[in-house]
Order: C-alpha cells, then structure tokens, then sequence
C-alpha cells in the first residue's frame, strides 16, 4: 500500500519576474528522487512576468459592452479577450473562455486574486507544459534528483459547485492513467476508464497549500507517478467534445 505525504515548502517571498524560485525551493526543502513539486501557476507567472496593470490597458468595444451588462471593469474585460482564443459562453460578469492553450475555464485564466497590488492581474503562463519542464530541469541540474513538477490552477467544473486545482502544467510525471482494455477483479474489461492522476495530485496539494495562505510550492512524497505527459494531453480533444 502506497504511503503519501504532503507538505508545504515554507518561506518562499511574494515574487516578482527574474526569481530564482529553483534555488528558492532548493533551500527549503531536502529534495528526494521521485518526488513531485506542485507549483502554484501564479508562482510561476509572476516570475516570467505574466502580470499586467489596469492603467495601462486601453478596453475595446467589445469589452466595453460586456462590461456595461454588469457594470464592470471595461479593462479587466479587454484583458480576458486579449488572453481567449474564443469564448465559449458569456453571461455577465461570468465569461467561460478557451485559452490559447487549449482549457476552457474562466476569465481565459485572468485573476486578480494574490496579485502582487491592486490594479493588477495575472495572467497564465505563456506555455505552462514547458514552465514546468524548465523548473524541472533546474531542479534536476543543481539539486541532483530526478523529480516531476506539476503546474496547477483552480478551476470550476461543469454541473458542480466549488473549483479544484487542477494541472495546466507537467513535466516528468504521468498526467493520464489509461486503463482500457484492463479487468476489474470480477473481470469485467473496462472500455473507457482513464484516470487524471496530474489533476487528482494537483487538488491533494491544494488540500495543503490552500488559497489564502500565499504558499506556492508543495511537495507530494510516495507516489511513483513518473513519466513523460503533458498537462495540454488532458484536454478533451475538439472531435470529442460533446459541448463545442
């Protein structure tokens, strides 16, 4: 039976673009081989310089018309479409967009949530799959071990209440566990059974890490989830998306 413990990597500042978050995370925590660093996108998008002020952004007409139905803010508006590649549904203030990367979600991923200041906003990473290879890399490089990294965010979820974090970021680890063609114990062969082991390790961190508490790393121990997927593979393919 697999033994699992999650724990926070204390002491990492509010970041800001140019941080050594490898070396950050290095002197925090003893590092073992098979581990998985879960990264807040947010960490992640601070130190690439993915934040944006307000007073800098001139809204389009269309921004400004949907914020009108809410009375919102035209340039946080302007914001999402830049960062969408289409929206896929609209009812004011909710707007559900698919990001260039491919998720659906909210607000193109756009948040004023742990900005660094007000009048800013966060915008997700430009590649998120390789911000996580290149965490990897580092961590592999000047720590000595093999381990994955998970890129996460909070997402809602069609037909129920509350957000989870999911992946929207791997590197180094199994992101779906396909068990077609395998039986179950009275030997019925499953036909369609695939399991999101990136999304179910990035909530059980979440568990730890929480929202508020400004900690943006977290270390998932016991687990032999290594490989090689990405977090764009969990994506529903357009073909089968039942709801496009």
């Amino acid at each position: 039976m697999t033994t699992l413990s999650i724990f926070p990597v204390t002491g990492i500042p509010e970041l800001s673009e140019g941080d050594d978050l490898a070396g950050m995370i290095l002197d925090g925590v003893e590092l073992e081989e098979g581990d998985v660093v879960v990264v807040a996108q947010k960490a992640i998008s601070k130190i690439e310089g993915r934040v944006v002020h307000l007073d800098g952004i001139e809204p389009s007409d269309q921004a400004r018309e949907i914020a009108a139905a809410d009375d919102g803010d035209a340039r946080r508006i302007e914001v999402i479409l830049r960062e969408a590649k289409r929206i896929v549904r609209l009812r004011p203030p909710l707007i559900i967009c698919e990001t260039q990367q491919g998720f659906i979600c909210a607000s193109a991923g756009v948040d004023a949530s742990n900005a660094p200041a007000p009048g800013m906003l966060v915008l997700l990473p430009v590649d998120s799959d390789a911000s996580a290879a290149r965490l990897r890399d580092e961590l592999r490089d000047r720590g000595g071990v093999e381990v994955g990294v998970i890129v996460t965010d909070s997402f809602g979820r069609p037909w129920r209440r509350g957000t989870t974090d999911v992946a929207i970021g791997a590197a180094g680890v199994i992101v779906i566990q396909d068990l077609q063609g395998e039986h179950d114990p009275i030997g019925y062969e499953l036909h369609a059974t695939m399991i999101a082991v990136a999304d179910e390790i990035a909530g059980a961190a979440q568990l730890v890490s929480g929202k508020l508490g400004r900690v943006p790393v977290t270390i998932v121990r016991g687990l032999d989830v290594r490989g090689e997927g990405r977090a764009t593979d969990i994506s529903v393919p357009p073909e089968l998306d039942l709801f496009r």
